[in-house]
């Protein structure tokens, strides 16, 4: 198998177990199978499915029998990276069954490990293999210590019996198993955020060691522990007890023998915000395995410098583009400078505008961009969504196809307000307290067929979103295919490389240099949050070009006041009155009227209400109807209209008497719009935009 044909595989789990067994049958010599086997494995390391293909590579071992393999073994060559980086090699060495085939791996690989450049392996390997053990100098002799076969650690087991046959221990003259195979405690994981403490369970089935990680709260739990039955564990309602027992025993027995790391369950900033996850060494996930998938793709895979050029060239083409990118790198900036999270969402009703590259664009600074890796969709819960925000932490939240949140109506169950506040709501649990509630500060990136926000949301929530039109006569990514071809193979380099740039002087400049922008920004008509949310890009977009790009060009006031909404935007007030006057428009014949002669008109059908000059008498309920259903509150608007004095009002109510066909009816006496008003706003918008 050459190189060039290995890459041109499409990495599944099929053709991996295919090419494994074709390498198995066809390979004479053990040279040949060698050099296949590393060409296979490296192939899977760059396109990041090397767990992929352990996976397999286990499965044909078991499935593939030594004599239709010609007299040949399971082999590959490591690399540098992986004597260097990684336990494989040492571990490969320390779980071979016989001291014999131990010691024949060990003098291999320590020949292999020079010819990489890697001198000392043999050295390397007695730590590795004193740390698995827990051998020093303070453990003393063990007791009663565990004798599985190949065991990871030696742990002391107390009155408990730990060999081949599983962990037992005599109850009144009878043997009870607390599990038929070999199982213990191997790392204790203590989570740098909330101290919480769990374990990694390894257990024995089979030929080979497995493991997960759970809290000690379900482990040493009988109640719970059974539900680890699915993973493989030889656990009854019966025998629950006493494997929790085991292990919480064993646990306590041996605190020096079994290693203590430290983990996290999220991205972002860690402890004192002085670190960032995931770029700490040795630092272990041990959150909600659903997340394990977001968390291993914000990695760095393949060629930063074709990552670069392609970025550098989209972030010239395109000013969307640019804003994407810029938005990307705000996002960490965020809880640092004091800023609250917004959106920048990307729309546009022609397909082929390059939305979704975009976001891809911007999502391959940090990690995968491939949807489903990094990337999520709407199809999600609000709930979901505040988990994921929560999560990710400070790494831009990147969310695709708005149209996937839409209800049979068309109309969309997300909610901006959620995500926007930085705070997910406060939950009760089962033992009558309150869970900690999720906080997090980042940049949401969207995309979708039409705007995030309607006339109806609220003031706050237009004020957070950022909306973009993206129309195909300017799409825009240039060509999508080449760009999304480049981004899934080179990702994740930009992020760590910016995160380690960000030091304690460079935030303390970087505040000084938004409160400038800020004050420039919020000059104009544009509103305070608009404002904040697009200094906070203009700033991270400067500090991503002087760590990242180095071209020197970037992001100005003038290219983001195009794009945000001046206060008239985004007062509900505002958006509610200008419905209403649409709505009496549309629903003129409904009204008393006068004709040309003066003489009064009156609808044949339903009756709203009655006009006169440039007043309009709305009957109270129909209004509040009206308004309700295009999604405005009418409480709030009859207050805003009248604090604007848009409604005349008897005393402290919000209507005013009115007779409609002799009737005295409670009406919304609203002032319409004329000519002269129109006008000027008109005039008023076209010298904002200048």
């Amino acid at each position: 198998m050459t190189d060039e044909k290995a890459q041109k595989l499409q990495l599944t789990a099929e053709t991996f177990v295919y090419q494994l067994e074709q390498i198995a049958w066809y390979s004479m010599e053990q040279d040949t199978l060698t050099q296949n086997l590393t060409i296979l494995r490296n192939v899977a390391i760059r396109c990041r499915k090397k767990e992929l293909f352990d996976r397999c590579l286990q499965a044909a071992k078991k499935e593939i029998q030594a004599e239709d393999m010609n007299g040949c073994e399971w082999r590959f060559h490591y690399n540098a990276d992986d004597f260097g980086n990684s336990e494989e090699p040492y571990r490969e060495v320390f779980f071979q069954p016989t001291a014999f085939l131990k010691q024949r791996v060990l003098d291999r690989l320590t020949v292999e490990a020079a010819k990489c450049g890697y001198r000392g392996f043999k050295a390397t390997y007695k730590a590795f293999e004193n740390s698995m053990r827990g051998i020093n100098s303070g453990h003393g002799m063990l007791i009663n210590p565990s004798d599985f076969p190949q065991q990871p650690l030696e742990l002391e087991c107390g009155e408990w019996h730990c060999d081949n046959t599983g962990v037992s221990k005599v109850l009144k003259d009878k043997v009870e198993y607390a599990c038929l195979h070999p199982i213990m405690p191997i790392e204790r994981l203590v989570n740098i955020d909330s101290g919480e403490e769990k374990l990694r369970i390894a257990f024995y089935k089979g030929r080979y060691w497995r493991d997960f990680v759970a809290s000690k709260t379900d482990l040493f739990d009988s109640s719970k522990i059974i539900k680890y039955a699915g993973l493989g564990i030889s656990v009854t309602s019966k025998s629950a007890k006493l494997l929790s027992e085991f292990l919480c025993d064993v646990e306590t027995l041996n605190p020096d023998i079994i290693p203590e790391i430290e983990s996290v369950a999220r991205l972002g900033y860690i402890g004192n915000g002085d670190q960032f996850s995931p770029y700490v060494d040795n630092l272990v996930f041990d959150g909600d395995a659903n997340y394990g998938t977001i968390y291993g793709a914000i990695a760095e895979s393949g060629d930063y410098t074709a990552w670069l050029t392609e970025a550098v060239k989209c972030r010239s083409e395109s000013l969307t583009a640019h804003i994407m990118l810029a938005a990307s790198f705000a996002s960490p900036l965020i809880g640092k400078i004091g800023c609250l999270p917004f959106f920048v969402h990307l729309w546009g009703v022609e397909s082929g505008t390059g939305k979704t590259v975009a976001l891809m664009l911007a999502a391959s600074v940090w990690g995968d961009p491939n949807v489903g890796q990094y990337i999520q969709t709407f199809n999600a819960t609000q709930v979901g969504h505040e988990k994921t925000a929560a999560f990710l932490n400070n790494i831009p939240m990147c969310v695709d196809e708005l149209q996937l949140s839409k209800d049979s109506h068309g109309r969309s169950k997300f909610d901006v307000y959620q995500l926007s506040q930085g705070v997910g709501r406060t939950r009760g649990n089962k033992g009558g307290g309150i869970d900690k509630t999720p906080t997090w500060s980042l940049c949401v990136l969207t995309t979708g067929e039409s705007p995030l926000t309607s006339d109806s949301s609220g003031a706050g929530a237009v004020n957070r979103v950022i909306d973009i039109e993206c129309k195909a006569a300017d799409s825009v990514i240039k060509d999508g295919f080449a760009t999304s071809s480049c981004l899934k193979l080179n990702y994740g380099g930009a992020g760590k490389r910016f995160i380690e740039a960000l030091t304690p002087e460079i935030f303390e400049q970087a505040k000084t240099r938004y409160q400038e922008l800020f004050k420039e920004l919020t000059s104009g008509a544009t509103t305070e949050k608009q404002a904040m949310a697009a200094a906070i890009v203009i700033l991270a977009d400067e500090l991503a070009d002087k760590f990242i790009f180095k071209t020197g060009k970037h992001l100005t006031v003038s290219d983001m006041a195009k794009f945000l909404k001046d206060k008239a935007d985004v007062s509900a007030g505002q958006r509610g009155y200008d419905f209403i006057c649409g709505w009496i428009s549309a629903n003129s014949n409904k009204f008393i009227c006068r004709n040309a002669d003066g003489e009064l008109i009156k609808p044949s059908g339903d009756l709203y209400g009655q006009l006169e000059n440039e007043w309009a008498y709305i009957n109270a309920g129909v209004f509040r109807k009206a308004v309700k259903d295009a999604g405005f509150d009418d409480r709030a608007l009859l207050s805003w209209l009248k604090s604007n004095h848009l409604i005349e009002t008897r005393g402290r109510n919000s209507t005013r008497g009115k007779r409609l066909n002799g009737v005295l009816t409670e009406c919304v006496a609203l002032r319409m719009k004329n000519d002269t008003e129109e006008d000027a706003i008109d005039y008023g918008e076209y010298i904002d935009i200048l």
